[in-house]
């Protein structure tokens, strides 16, 4: 039940502020329930195709989704995610869980200078997205390399996704919280997908992640529009820094 109670805050979150929240739900089951590495990213990809299910509907109707660019983005991402897994699963637990917690904190990283630094010189170009064909190729490329970033460490790679949707789709904040929500969609189903083929998933330790996660990300989705907007910038920041802090120092 701890689990569960844990998990529901979590899916709270994930829901508020449109990340997976895999990387947070990692760090919580290695860290304070000795789960090992393998098995919790395994089962926490798996549970965030739920979660973001869950969270998709309610900002769905929140309006907060650009479903076309999101299904598009995701479907792209879910061949990586796959990939990503096969290869995450021939890792040593040792070094896969720096290596997810260092991701972790890039992406804290920069999602800080994209939204408390406006003058940094990596976000004031604009990336071109004036033909089909350059569109395609965004799509592509972002989509294969989120995804393969998902799989590979079980984060959900949902701050890297809302960044690809800034900057080069230019979508507003509160849009890219519903849409990456979508994207993660795919992407968590075939990542989870991945790690069961190669035996890390737990059916118990799952059903805990999944029942606290959905009934949590479809609450906390409710108030994304309704919080002030230092909050929902304080907390995309602070989520993955979160995990990867935990990670780093467990």
């Amino acid at each position: 039940m701890l689990i569960f109670f844990t998990m529901l805050i979590v899916g709270g979150i994930v829901g508020f502020v449109g990340a997976g929240g895999a990387g947070v739900t990692i760090a919580l089951l290695t860290a304070f329930f000795g789960i090992p590495v393998h098995t919790a990213l395994g089962t926490s990809l798996a549970g965030m195709m739920f979660t973001t299910l869950s969270g998709s509907v309610s900002h769905f109707r929140e309006g907060n989704v650009l479903w076309r660019l999101g299904a598009a983005v995701g479907l792209v991402g879910a061949a990586g995610a796959f990939v990503g897994a096969s290869f995450s699963s021939g890792l040593d637990g040792d070094t896969l869980r720096p290596f997810t917690g260092v991701v972790l904190l890039l992406s804290a990283w920069l999602f800080y200078l994209k939204i408390f630094r406006t003058d940094c010189m990596l976000f004031r170009w604009k990336v071109r997205d004036d033909g089909a064909v350059r569109h395609w190729l965004h799509v592509g490329g972002l989509g294969l390399f989120n995804g393969l970033l998902s799989g590979a460490f079980g984060v959900g790679a949902a701050p890297f996704i809302q960044l690809s949707l800034l900057i080069v789709f230019h979508v507003p904040l509160y849009m890219t919280v519903g849409t990456t929500m979508m994207v993660i969609l795919p992407i968590a189903a075939m990542g989870g997908m991945g790690y069961l083929w190669h035996g890390h998933l737990d059916p118990l330790l799952f059903c805990q992640v999944l029942s606290g996660q959905m009934l949590g990300a479809y609450i906390g989705a409710k108030f994304t529009r309704l919080a002030p907007l230092w909050l929902l910038r304080a907390c995309v920041v602070l989520t993955p820094a979160t995990g990867g802090i935990i990670l780093l120092l467990e």
